[in-house]
C-alpha cells in the first residue's frame, strides 16, 4: 500500500504515532504526508506525537520554518509528493532535486542578486512553466508581463489537480501566485497574446503548454470521442464504458479519474478502506484486509496503447506501482500492441492481434499531446521576436 506518496492523505499515519506515545515514555516522533505548518502544529496540539519529521518539505522550501516564524506561511513552497526529483533520482542514482524547487541540490547555479541591466519581459501562458518563469525574472528585478489567454492562472495544473491525490497542485497554483504579487508581476489574463501586444519588450518567453494530439483514426471526430483536458476539467462527462487511447501518464491519470471515488484520496476513512488499513492501528501490520482487493468502480475502463512494451513501465519509480495497482484494485483492464482501425456507434473497435476484437466501449479518448511551440514561432519571427 502506498506510505508517502500523493495518494495519501495529510497526515494519515498520525494515529500510529499516537498509539506509541500512550505506550511508551520516551519522545515520538510522527512522519510521512506532513508538509504544512497546520497539519504539523494540529499533530502536536492534539498530543498524537511529541515532534513531527519532514525532509521532502525542505527540498520543495529550505525558508519552510523561517517563513512560519515571520508569518508568511502562505509563501510557502509546498510538497505535493510526488517524489519525481527526490526518491526517483534516488533511485535511478541520480542526484536529490525538487519538481517544485528545481534550486534544491543545485543552489550554486541560480543567481540571487538582482539584475545589474534589467529588461521589459514578456511571458506567454500563464501555467506553471510561465508563472515559475514570471516570479523569478521579476524577483531578480526585471519588469514581467504575463499573458494567459484564459481568465484564470494555472493552464495545465487546472486540469492536473482534477486526478485523484493531486489536489497538492493547488498549493503550487498558491505558491506561484503568491509570489508573482510579492515582486510585482503584471498579468494580462484573458489576452490571447498577438505579435502587436509583445512590441516593446525586450524578450519574449514562450510557456504556451500543450494541447492533446489528435490521431488520425477514421471516426476520431464521433460524438463519443472526447480529449482528456474535456474529460478532466468537466466539459464532457464520461459514460459507463470507456476506452483511453494511450497509456501514459496522462492515460493512468484519466483512467483513476474515471473509476475512482475523490474521497479516496482525500479523506483518510476512504483512503484505509481502498486500501485495507486498520484505520485504528491495533491490528497486526495495521491491515484490516488484503490492500489488493478489488473495490467498486464508478465505469470500466480499458486502456490502449499501440506499443508493445508493458503498459505503465514509464511511470515514477516510486509512485508507479502505487497507480497500477490503483487501478488493477478497480477493474482497469489494459493492452498493449493495439492498432486502432475505426471508430464508430459500436464505439471504439481496435485489434490486438489480426484476430482479437476489443469488445466495444461506449467512449474513447485522445490522450497523448503535442507542443504547439511551432504556431508561436511562426507567429513572432515576422515581428523580429525570436523565441528564447
Amino acid at each position: 500500500m502506498p506510505t508517502i506518496a500523493y495518494p495519501v492523505p495529510r497526515g494519515a499515519w498520525r494515529k500510529a504515532a499516537a498509539n506509541v506515545k500512550a505506550a511508551v515514555s520516551i519522545p515520538v516522533v510522527a512522519s510521512n504526508r506532513i508538509n504544512t505548518p497546520e497539519v504539523a502544529e494540529d499533530i502536536l496540539a492534539s498530543g498524537d506525537a511529541d515532534m513531527v519529521s519532514m525532509a521532502r518539505p525542505f527540498l520543495a522550501d529550505p525558508h519552510f520554518v523561517k517563513k512560519v516564524r515571520e508569518g508568511r506561511a502562505h509563501e510557502i513552497n509546498t510538497c505535493i509528493a510526488c517524489n519525481q526529483a527526490c526518491l526517483d533520482f534516488i533511485f535511478s542514482d541520480r542526484p536529490a532535486s525538487c519538481l517544485v524547487n528545481p534550486r534544491a541540490g543545485r543552489e550554486m547555479e541560480f543567481r540571487d542578486t538582482p539584475s545589474e541591466t534589467p529588461k521589459k519581459v514578456a511571458i506567454v501562458g500563464g501555467g506553471a512553466a510561465g508563472m515559475a518563469t514570471a516570479a523569478e525574472a521579476a524577483r531578480l528585478g526585471h519588469a514581467v508581463t504575463l499573458f494567459e489567454a484564459e481568465n484564470r492562472l494555472g493552464g495545465q495544473l487546472n486540469l492536473a489537480r482534477a486526478a485523484p491525490g493531486k489536489h497538492e497542485f493547488d498549493e503550487t497554483l498558491r505558491y506561484y501566485t503568491a509570489q508573482m504579487d510579492r515582486h510585482g508581476v503584471t498579468l494580462r489574463l484573458g489576452c490571447r497574446a498577438t505579435a502587436d501586444d509583445l512590441a516593446g519588450f525586450d524578450h519574449v518567453v514562450i510557456a504556451s503548454g500543450v494541447t492533446p494530439r489528435i490521431p488520425d483514426i477514421p471516426g476520431i471526430d464521433h460524438p463519443k470521442v472526447a480529449t482528456y483536458a474535456e474529460i478532466l476539467c468537466g466539459a464532457r462527462e464520461a459514460g459507463q464504458t470507456v476506452a483511453i487511447m494511450g497509456a501514459g501518464g496522462i492515460g493512468h491519470d484519466v483512467a483513476e479519474f474515471l473509476v475512482t471515488h475523490p474521497a479516496e484520496a482525500n479523506e483518510n476513512a476512504a483512503f484505509f478502506d481502498t486500501w485495507g488499513v486498520d484505520g485504528q492501528f491495533r491490528n497486526a501490520g495495521a491491515l484490516a484486509g488484503d490492500p489488493l482487493a478489488v473495490v467498486p468502480a464508478k465505469r470500466k475502463v480499458v486502456m490502449l496503447q499501440r506499443k508493445t512494451s508493458k503498459v505503465g513501465q514509464g511511470l515514477g519509480i516510486s509512485t508507479g506501482w502505487i497507480l497500477r495497482n490503483a487501478l488493477r484494485k478497480h477493474g482497469v483492464e489494459t493492452l498493449a500492441g493495439v492498432v486502432y482501425q475505426r471508430i464508430d456507434d459500436g464505439g471504439s473497435t481496435s485489434f490486438r492481434t489480426a484476430r482479437q476484437k476489443l469488445s466495444p466501449p461506449i467512449r474513447s479518448f485522445s490522450v497523448r499531446d503535442r507542443n504547439p511551440y511551432g504556431r508561436w514561432s511562426r507567429r513572432l519571427r515576422p515581428a523580429a521576436f525570436p523565441p528564447r
